[in-house]
């Protein structure tokens, strides 16, 4: 449920970063590979609703735990118009990366994921979903080696902040 509230969250910053790549990219690439990340939105929503109901998991009446109420405050922050292009998809590719390598540990041989959470860990650690990551990275690299040390320096503290939300977003996963 907590899923479900940070990814319907996730599309308004997803859809203010094709705007952001539609006007400031140097590469008209981008906002195709973005646009890839948009069209699977849906899907993952739709699967998210299934998950619920196989769950018995009402995802109108769960309650946003204050760990993801900070995470989506934070993603909105990344949708104002101030915000550029090269802090949104170094974000972007962060969030994503960091969903896909660990869902991508959980498929390791020696892994001790549980059988009826392995279809999970496939939706996100797959190859496909890797090599869309390394193309956000990409487009992540390429905008920061032109980018100025203020950019450079706000890039680094918006990734330590996503890596922090993380940490407390799996936490909240497993009560700690």
């Amino acid at each position: 449920g907590q899923d479900y509230i940070f990814v319907r969250a996730f599309v308004p910053f997803i859809a203010s970063l094709l705007l952001k790549a539609w006007k400031e990219s140097d590469d008209n690439s981008d906002v195709d590979i973005i646009l890839g990340g948009v069209a699977a939105l849906n899907d993952e929503i739709a699967w998210f609703k299934k998950e619920a109901s196989k769950w018995s998991v009402a995802l109108n009446s769960v309650v946003p735990q204050q760990t993801n109420l900070d995470y989506c405050r934070f993603l909105e922050s990344l949708t104002s118009p101030d915000v550029d292009y090269t802090l949104a998809i170094t974000a972007f590719w962060a969030i994503e990366a960091v969903y896909q390598e660990s869902f991508a540990h959980c498929l390791e041989e020696g892994s001790k994921t549980p059988e009826e959470l392995k279809e999970t860990c496939q939706r996100w650690g797959n190859d496909g979903f890797g090599q869309y990551c390394c193309a956000l990275q990409n487009i992540a690299n390429r905008r920061l080696e032109k980018a100025s040390d203020d950019v450079l320096a706000k890039a680094e503290v918006n990734l330590l902040r996503i890596l922090e939300h993380e940490v407390e977003f799996w936490n909240m996963s497993h009560g700690v």
